[in-house]
């Protein structure tokens, strides 16, 4: 029997939190009852209702994921001798199971991981990387570019990885809330918004530098920060008079910053895959994003483009220029599509 890792019910509904969810709603609808199963923490935020996933209540709590995923979660697969699916990076030690690694980010970047904690968890997920490439039964992650940098790595052979992307038909049923706008005197007019946690790897480097050199463009950007792996120019856009910092916003929040906004711009240099530019082009929003990593390959013709290291650019020039409706990427870039894929892939393992 397969048992999902349920730990990210423990977590806030974002990126790889948000992939797993979607993927088990859908997934539920295409099972045999009780194929699958899903292990969930005692402590976990909300317990999901399905039909045919078994739900499997934990009486431990996950306060630390590591002693979770490798003690609780591991004696738990190891007893009963069940094949363990994680959606985080990670599979317990002594298993040989279906694991999703959505990107090597710790792997290609360790210089941003510059305090103690961080250098510890850097450590903690090139070990997970290495492990589960070696040891895994079935790989999966969630983009072409991710897979090959998987791939040359970790000299895993391609046919041995499986690419099951995410999705945006979430946003569906989100109904925007425009009171963060009908409260905040500065996003009412024009603006550009950026979104996602305030790491590194997102880019800030940029929009504050943008910033700065084009006071009369104002920005939006929220996010919640993440330890030491919040850059430096967070204290720089902080004395920005033409940004506005919005911490942590609720997904309709989002969609309502999203709906009003000149254009979503999303700067990052490194992406497994990148999920909020879909949602904003599920909104009828212009995108502007980095062409590195994964985003080209996802986007296509639909965005605009910038260099990630250089903001000699007009953002306004820029969004003149004519790109492709993103009818095609928003039929194909679903979690109804997603799930779909993955119960084929795992159709010989039930």
């Amino acid at each position: 029997m397969i048992i999902i890792n349920g730990d990210f019910l423990c977590r806030n509904l974002t990126g790889i939190e948000r992939f797993a969810f979607e993927i088990c709603k859908h997934l539920d609808s295409l099972i045999e009852k009780e194929k699958i199963g899903i292990y969930i923490p005692k402590n976990a935020k909300v317990i999901p209702y399905y039909n045919n996933i078994k739900i499997i209540l934990s009486k431990k709590e996950c306060k630390v994921f590591p002693l979770w995923e490798h003690y609780e979660f591991g004696k738990f697969i190891r007893k009963n001798k069940y094949t363990p699916l994680d959606f985080s990076n990670v599979t317990p030690l002594g298993t040989k199971g279906i694991v999703f690694i959505h990107d090597i980010y710790a792997k290609l970047y360790p210089q941003d991981f510059s305090q103690f904690r961080d250098r510890l968890i850097n450590i903690y997920m090139c070990v997970m990387y290495k492990y589960a490439a070696k040891n895994a039964k079935l790989l999966l992650t969630v983009s072409e570019f991710s897979k090959n940098q998987i791939c040359s790595t970790y000299k895993v052979s391609p046919d041995k990885i499986y690419v099951i992307p995410n999705g945006w038909d979430h946003f569906k049923e989100i109904q925007p809330d425009d009171s963060i706008i009908k409260n905040n005197p500065k996003l009412q007019n024009d603006f550009y918004f950026t979104l996602g946690s305030l790491s590194q790897r997102k880019n800030l480097k940029w929009v504050a530098e943008y910033a700065q050199n084009n006071p009369n463009e104002n920005f939006a950007i929220s996010g919640k920060m993440l330890s030491g792996l919040v850059p430096h120019e967070l204290e720089i856009l902080k004395t920005l008079d033409n940004v506005i910092l919005l911490g942590y916003v609720s997904d309709e929040q989002v969609k309502a910053l999203m709906q009003k906004c000149k254009a979503f711009v999303f700067p990052s240099y490194y992406e497994g895959f990148g999920i909020p530019p879909l949602e904003a082009l599920s909104c009828g929003t212009k995108i502007i994003v980095s062409k590195s990593a994964s985003l080209p390959e996802i986007y296509g013709e639909t965005a605009h483009y910038i260099d990630a290291d250089n903001t000699n650019v007009e953002l306004s020039e820029l969004l003149t220029q004519p790109v492709a409706k993103p009818d095609e990427i928003l039929e194909k870039y679903t979690y109804e599509n997603a799930a779909k894929d993955l119960y084929k892939v795992l159709s010989k393992y039930i």
